[in-house]
C-alpha cells in the first residue's frame, strides 16, 4: 500500500465547488483560496458520512455533505457552502455500507464541469477507460445525469491521453460511454466503427493500450460497447494470453487464457489492477480496505499524471509521484464490494 502522508477530506460531489479540508482550514481545492480557518484542538474524520467535525474554543464545527450540498455547521448556524443535487444511497443492510459510501464519495468529487476525471488535481482531462468504469458505478447509484452533458458532447474517437496515441480499447469504451445516455444515432458512433477497421486483425481488434498489445481486452470492450448500443457484433475474442484480459470482468469471462498475474509492484502503484483481477477470479480482497483511511484510493508513477499539482495538498505525495484519490481504483473497489 502507498503510505498516506497528509490526511485531508474532499467535498464537492458532482457539479459542486470542490472544497478541501486539511490542517484546520477549508480551502477551494482547485485555487487554494482559504475560505475558513479554525484554532481547533481536535478533528474527527468520518468519510462514510461525508463529514469532518472540529472541536474549537468556540464549540463544535462540522463540515458535512448531503444530497443537497455542502454545509458548515457552527455556533447554531448551518450555512450552505456549495449546492447542487446528487444522489447518495446509504446502502442500508449491506455489510460494507460505510465503505461503499466513502468510495462513492471519492468517485463523485472527481466529476468535473468538463467530465469525469481520474483525479481532480493531476489529470486535467477525462480518460475513456477510467470514465467508463466510473459510469458503471454512477448508473448503479442513479447519478448518470452528472455526466450526461459530457457524454452527449463527445466528439473524439480516442482520448489520446497516453502520449497522443490512438488506443484500441478506447473504441469500445467510447461506444459504451455513449450508450449510457444516447443511442446509435449519435454522430460519433459511425466514426468509431470506421476507425475500428484500422485495428481489425481477422475478426478481432489489436492495437496499443498502455503502450502494449492487448487484443483480448480491446476486443472485449468493443463487443461490450456494440452490445450496449444494440449494434451488430462481427468480432470474436482471440484465444491468446493477454495480461489485461482479467481487467474486463463485466462479461465474456469464459473467453480467457490463464497466465501470469500482475506483480506486487504493479499492484502497489496501480491498485485498480489488483482489484479488477480479484473481481475476475473471485479472489479475496487484494489489500486492506479500512473506511477510516481517507483517501481510500490512489495511483502512483503514471506516465501522464501531473503529480506536481499535488504539491499544495501533500509535498511528499508530489515527490513520490502519487495522487489521492483515484477514480478507477475507487470504481473497482466499489464494484467488487457492491
Amino acid at each position: 500500500m502507498i503510505a498516506r502522508t497528509s490526511r485531508f477530506a474532499l467535498f464537492g460531489m458532482g457539479h459542486r465547488r470542490k472544497l478541501l479540508y486539511q490542517n484546520f482550514a477549508l480551502r477551494d481545492a482547485l485555487t487554494g483560496e482559504c475560505l475558513r480557518r479554525w484554532e481547533a484542538c481536535a478533528e474527527r474524520f468520518e468519510p462514510g458520512e461525508y463529514r469532518v467535525t472540529l472541536e474549537t474554543p468556540a464549540g463544535e464545527a462540522r463540515i458535512e455533505e448531503d444530497e443537497a450540498g455542502v454545509w458548515l455547521a457552527e455556533r447554531g448556524d448551518r450555512i450552505p457552502l456549495t449546492r447542487s443535487p446528487v444522489r447518495l444511497p446509504r446502502f442500508e443492510g449491506h455489510p460494507h455500507a460505510p465503505l461503499l459510501r466513502a468510495l462513492h464519495g471519492e468517485l463523485l468529487v472527481n466529476v468535473m464541469p468538463f467530465g469525469p476525471v481520474p483525479n481532480l488535481w493531476v489529470y486535467p482531462r477525462p480518460w475513456y477507460r477510467d470514465a467508463a468504469m466510473m459510469l458503471i458505478c454512477l448508473e448503479k447509484t442513479g447519478n448518470l445525469g452528472l455526466a450526461e452533458a459530457w457524454i452527449r458532447g463527445l466528439s473524439r474517437v480516442f482520448d489520446r491521453n497516453n502520449a497522443g496515441m490512438s488506443e484500441a480499447d478506447n473504441l469500445g469504451q467510447a461506444l459504451y460511454i455513449l450508450s449510457r445516455v444516447c443511442d446509435h444515432h449519435h454522430p460519433l458512433v459511425p466514426e468509431i466503427l470506421k476507425a475500428a477497421q484500422a485495428f481489425r486483425k481477422e475478426d478481432y481488434l489489436q492495437g496499443k493500450s498502455d503502450y502494449a498489445d492487448h487484443p483480448v481486452y480491446q476486443t472485449k470492450w468493443m463487443k461490450f460497447g456494440l452490445r450496449a448500443l444494440g449494434l451488430d457484433d462481427p468480432y470474436r475474442i482471440p484465444e491468446v494470453y493477454d495480461s489485461y484480459s482479467a481487467l474486463f470482468w463485466m462479461d465474456f469471462r469464459d473467453s480467457h487464457v490463464p497466465g501470469p498475474k500482475f506483480n506486487r509492484e504493479e499492484c502497489r502503484l496501480y491498485p485498480y489492477l489488483a482489484w479488477a483481477e480479484a473481481h475476475f477470479y473471485g479472489d479475496p480482497p487484494p489489500m486492506s480496505a479500512c473506511v477510516d483511511d481517507f483517501p481510500l484510493t490512489w495511483e502512483g508513477g503514471a506516465s501522464e499524471a501531473e503529480y506536481w499539482r499535488m504539491e499544495p495538498v501533500s509535498p511528499e505525495a508530489a515527490r513520490q509521484r502519487v495522487a489521492f484519490p483515484h477514480t478507477w481504483h475507487a470504481a473497482e473497489m466499489f464494484l467488487y464490494y457492491a
